[in-house]
């Protein structure tokens, strides 16, 4: 769990950084429709921080493995999807686009993961009686 709270940590840091290199350095050099992909990347990398910050506590409270499951297919989720968009961007090699769908793949398996453990957590915390 160290290593994924270290990932949200680097994840939320270089959403922050590379959501203003969009809006500064970026601008004037790419399309406006290049802009919009660049923001894409960089608010699906901010909401899956996030939820990675969330999932890290979560499992802090209460370890479970679905908990770990789910984080690092965030991860994976974050470097295909967003890495591929801020690639696309930078170089305008179109190919890079067709990774992106991968990474989506995985962000949406890893809110498929982290139902089965919230379900799991609830019914730990009803069974304890919390």
């Amino acid at each position: 769990m160290k290593l994924l709270a270290v990932c949200a940590a680097i994840s939320g840091f270089l959403a922050v950084a590379l959501g203003a290199f969009g809006a500064h350095g970026l601008r004037g050099s790419v399309s406006p429709e290049m802009l919009v992909v660049w923001q894409t990347a960089v608010l699906y990398q901010m909401f899956h921080a996030l939820a990675l910050l969330a999932l890290v506590v979560a499992a802090v409270r209460q370890p479970l493995r679905l908990l770990d499951v789910a984080g690092w297919l965030m991860v994976a989720g974050t470097l295909l999807f967003s890495g591929s968009l801020y690639a696309l961007v930078i170089t305008g090699f179109a190919a890079f686009g067709m990774v992106t769908p991968f990474g989506g793949l995985l962000f949406m398996a890893s809110w498929v993961v982290l139902s089965f453990a919230l379900v799991r957590l609830v019914a730990m915390a009803r069974d304890s009686g919390v």
